[in-house]
């Protein structure tokens, strides 16, 4: 699935629901699944991470929706690679 399909599969199934809750609460529902997504890497069970980076990737289209943020070109600064160095792979120094 591409970004831009995900994000509008996801306006059209949550929008609505979304916009009644809001941003803060719409965020925190997505700090909520980090936090999921978190233990299951510690874990490590390949099932379960795959469920929790889907939810973490759709909350995330969630957030950008309410805020009227198109994912695709907000990514766009990553597509010749770093978006700092310009290099691909990254030759920047390790944080």
């Amino acid at each position: 699935m591409e970004i831009e399909a995900l994000q509008r599969t996801i306006a059209t199934t949550y929008l609505e629901r979304d916009s009644e809750r809001g941003v803060d609460a719409t965020f925190r529902w997505f700090t909520e699944e980090v936090g999921e997504l978190a233990r299951a890497i510690r874990t490590g069970e390949r099932p379960e991470l795959m469920h929790e980076f889907s939810d973490v990737l759709a909350w995330l289209a969630s957030l950008a929706n309410l805020l009227e943020i198109d994912l695709a070109a907000a990514m766009a600064r990553y597509a010749d690679g770093c978006p700092k160095c310009n290099a691909s792979p990254c030759v920047c120094r390790m944080q």
